[in-house]
C-alpha cells in the first residue's frame, strides 16, 4: 500500500467576507502527481499557496505524514523545507549568481555543508543543461533558463513534495516544452511527489496521476487523470475541456 504523505480535510479559506475555498478535501500519496485544474479564478493557486503556508485558512486540516500542521509561522518555516514550491515568476535573487541562489536556503536554513550542497547543485544544473551558467546572474538568463534554476533551487532542498504554480505560463512554446520535459522526468524517473497548477492540458495529462478540478473554490471532480480527460463526470468539467480545445 502506497504511503499517504498529505491529506487535506474540510479546508476553508476567506478573504474578508468572500470565501475563496469551500470545504476542500483530498489526499496525496508518495510518488503521486496531482494536477489542480479549473478556470481562472477558481482558487487553484490559492489552494497551492495554502499548502505551503503562504496563505492562511479559516478552518479545516492540512495533515503531513499523519500529523496536523499547526497554523504557526515557526512550524510552516520547518514544513517549507519539506514542501517546496516553484512559482510562475521564478523569484530568483537578482544580486546572487545562479549557484548562490541555489545554495542560499540549504546552507542558511537547513544548515547543510556548503560543499555537499554545491556538489548536488552542480549535478542538478547539469541535468537541466544549466551547468555552464552557474556563475551567471538572473538578468543574464532567459525566462526558461531562470525557471530551470528555480526548479533546481527547490530540488536542492530535498523536498518530499514539490508544488508547481503555473511554471510555464510566462514562457514561449519552445521553453514550455523544455520545462515540461524536466517535470516529466522528475515524475517518471525520480517518482517525485508533486502538485501542479497548470492551464496546459496536454502537460497535465502527460504527468498527472490524479486531477482535482475546481470551480469557484469548490472541488467539482477528484478523479484519476485518464478518466478526467476521457470521461469527465460533471457537465462543468466537460464544458471546461471543450473550452480548452481538448
Amino acid at each position: 500500500m502506497t504511503e499517504e504523505i498529505l491529506k487535506v480535510e474540510h479546508l476553508n479559506k476567506f478573504y474578508g467576507d468572500w470565501q475563496a475555498l469551500h470545504d476542500i478535501n483530498f489526499d496525496l500519496k508518495k510518488g503521486e502527481v496531482l494536477a489542480i485544474l479549473g478556470p481562472s479564478g477558481s482558487g487553484k493557486s490559492t489552494l497551492l499557496r495554502t499548502l505551503n503556508g503562504l496563505e492562511d485558512y479559516k478552518d479545516g486540516k492540512i495533515i503531513f505524514h499523519g500529523k496536523k500542521i499547526q497554523s504557526s509561522a515557526k512550524q510552516w518555516q520547518a514544513i517549507r523545507q519539506k514542501i517546496g514550491m516553484v512559482f510562475q515568476s521564478y523569484d530568483l535573487f537578482p544580486n546572487l549568481t545562479v549557484m548562490d541562489n541555489i545554495l542560499l536556503a540549504p546552507t542558511k536554513v537547513q544548515k547543510r555543508d556548503r560543499a555537499e550542497v554545491k556538489q548536488i547543485a552542480t549535478k542538478l544544473l547539469k541535468r537541466v543543461n544549466m551547468a555552464q551558467y552557474s556563475d551567471s546572474y538572473p538578468r543574464e538568463l532567459s525566462g526558461g533558463q531562470q525557471q530551470r534554476v528555480a526548479i533546481v533551487r527547490a530540488l536542492a532542498m530535498k523536498p518530499e513534495i514539490l508544488l508547481l504554480d503555473e511554471i510555464t505560463a510566462s514562457l514561449d512554446p519552445e521553453m514550455v516544452r523544455d520545462i515540461e520535459e524536466i517535470v516529466a522526468e522528475l515524475s517518471k524517473t525520480d517518482h517525485m511527489t508533486m502538485i501542479l497548477v497548470t492551464h496546459q492540458m496536454n502537460f497535465a495529462k502527460r504527468v498527472a496521476d490524479e486531477v482535482l478540478f475546481l470551480e469557484k473554490g469548490k472541488v467539482i471532480e477528484d478523479t484519476p487523470c485518464e478518466q478526467f480527460f476521457t470521461n469527465p463526470q460533471s457537465d462543468r468539467a466537460k464544458q471546461f475541456l471543450t473550452d480548452m480545445d481538448f
